[in-house]
């Protein structure tokens, strides 16, 4: 039982997920839609087993940025996997594998903060400044019952990939 659970620590965001903050004063408190205000700012959160309350935190890759953005500035591929305007992506740039990206509201861009490269979150996390090769990837998101939930995996792998 104690192996199942650590595998299941690991284990990326799986549909039906809830997520959880990941630090600061409501670290662990379940994610709601009404949580998130239209702009941001983003929480960063881990997935949680909505069955058993596992909190999916044994690997970093499972970090993920979530923000809510006015559903009229997202390309239609991301609107798709948004949730009412909440959109998820890896927390984990797809460079060098730094996490704490900062986040320009005015531009709805996340930074990396090690080589400075932006993802643009309206446009799927889209390369638009910097030397990352790849956009962060994606997690398609819904609303059950109030809460954000994973709609299914990310779109690509996690972090950096090696070549």
């Amino acid at each position: 039982a104690v192996r199942a659970q650590a595998n299941a620590k690991e284990l990326r965001p799986q549909e039906g997920d809830r997520f959880v903050r990941a630090d600061g004063e409501n670290k662990g408190a379940v994610v709601k839609l009404d949580d998130l205000k239209v702009g941001g700012p983003p929480v960063t959160v881990m997935p949680q087993d909505p069955r058993d309350g596992t909190v999916r935190d044994g690997s970093r890759l499972n970090q993920v940025l979530m923000v809510r953005i006015d559903e009229a500035k997202l390309q239609p591929d991301t609107k798709s996997r948004s949730a009412q305007g909440v959109v998820a992506y890896s927390a984990v740039c797809t460079h060098t594998g730094c996490d704490g990206l900062s986040w320009d509201a005015g531009k709805a861009m996340f930074k990396c903060p090690c080589h400075e490269t932006e993802f643009d979150a309206t446009d799927g996390a889209r390369v638009v400044a910097g030397p990352a090769p790849r956009r962060l990837p994606a997690l398609p998101l819904k609303i059950v019952e109030g809460y954000v939930t994973a709609a299914g995996a990310f779109t690509s792998r996690a972090g950096v990939i090696q070549t």
